[in-house]
């Protein structure tokens, strides 16, 4: 008898695609992932071809064995998705609107009627002239790499050493950073998750908390909507996370990601569909998944790598003093800074959930043992 359920090929095998494995194989879909390593986070617990996703001949064998493409990271270059597609490969979402997560120049030049910081291009120094200013990577930038807050003309110069040319974005005095998770399937059928709070330190989202307690709710169906016209305007196909931020009653459109989110992690145990699922129901064009928070509040910290390695030992403390405590792990290796993994706590008592999570995180980067 023929297997009637599809075949998902995911570019990538970090811990993005390990988290589809889960809802895939509820489901009954097979996850095949094109991964660096079999050690991946991902190439770990599903099938995976190992190959360079760089290399167009190695991505089209990879696709032949699949029904849909789709993507796990932003680093795929957009001529292999377009040879794809010419190849009649489906690719979700498509090289049409993929571009606009890749390449930020194309994102601004595209979003133009959308309020956004004021941006530029520049290829020498002395083309800004007032400081401070964001200057960012055109493309391959993530987790704080590929952006840096300028003051100085000498400081630009440095950069664009390894840079021909730079965004160039004002600095917005915002008051908090949110992100909105949107799903949209081919046919148009989209949904949003409440929107969340997002936490940075150096450049990295170090904790989300949701829903995003400074917003009132009135701008929280604003930002909904605004992202649910961007995710229209562009032509998405997935699940795609809108990073915004807000200062007063106005919004301003950060970043675009064509793909699961960090921001979205607490879906997993904070949404009766969670991003992974909502993903791969809009990539199938399957009818979507109901949003919705399954508790007042959802509170989730990264984890980062730090002084312990031993990363299971932690949970007999961590889970003997809080049991409602959620603990996601992506297996990948102990390494100062690295995200390694994810916590959810969720529940009435913003306060109580904060810093049970603060709490568990520096137990777990080995900053605290008790």
């Amino acid at each position: 008898m023929k297997n009637s359920f599809p075949t998902i090929g995911v570019i990538g095998a970090g811990q993005l695609a390990r988290m589809m494995v889960a809802p895939a194989t509820a489901l009954g879909i097979d996850l095949l992932l094109l991964a660096n390593d079999q050690n991946d986070s991902g190439a770990q617990i599903t099938h995976s071809v190992i190959g360079d996703f760089r290399d167009l001949e190695t991505v089209r064998a990879f696709a032949k064995k699949c029904d849909v493409v789709t993507f796990e990271h932003e680093l795929i270059p957009l001529s292999i998705i377009k040879a794809l597609e010419a190849d009649g490969v489906v690719v979700r979402p498509s090289s049409a609107s993929f571009v606009y997560s890749q390449n930020k120049v194309e994102m601004r030049e595209f979003l133009k009627d959308f309020k956004g910081p004021a941006w530029s291009v520049i290829s020498r120094a002395e083309d800004v002239r007032t400081f401070p200013v964001i200057a960012k990577s055109i493309s391959g930038g993530y987790d704080g790499r590929g952006v840096w807050k300028v003051t100085t003309h000498e400081q630009l110069e440095e950069i664009l050493e390894g840079n021909t040319q730079l965004l160039i974005e004002e600095v917005i005095d915002f008051d908090y950073e949110i992100a909105v998770m949107v799903s949209r399937s081919p046919h148009g059928q989209a949904t949003s998750w409440t929107p969340t709070q997002t936490v940075q330190k150096d450049g990295i989202c170090t904790m989300t908390i949701t829903p995003a307690p400074d917003l009132s709710e009135s701008l929280s169906a604003k930002a909904q909507k605004l992202a649910l016209d961007i995710a229209a305007h562009v032509g998405v196909v997935g699940v795609m996370a809108v990073e915004i931020f807000v200062r007063g009653e106005e919004l301003f459109v950060n970043e675009l990601a064509m793909r699961p989110h960090n921001s979205g992690h607490w879906t997993i145990d904070g949404s009766r569909t969670s991003q992974f699922e909502q993903h791969l129901r809009a990539i199938l064009d399957l009818p979507l998944g109901d949003p919705s928070m399954t508790a007042r509040n959802a509170v989730m910290g990264n984890i980062l790598g730090g002084d312990k390695n031993d990363m299971y030992r932690p949970y007999l403390h961590l889970m003997a003093r809080n049991p409602d405590l959620k603990f996601h792990h992506y297996k990948k290796e102990v390494r100062p800074g690295r995200k390694i993994g994810h916590i959810n706590a969720l529940g009435d008592h913003l306060v109580e959930l904060r810093a049970d999570v603060e709490h568990a995180l520096a137990y777990m980067s080995g900053e605290i043992d008790e």
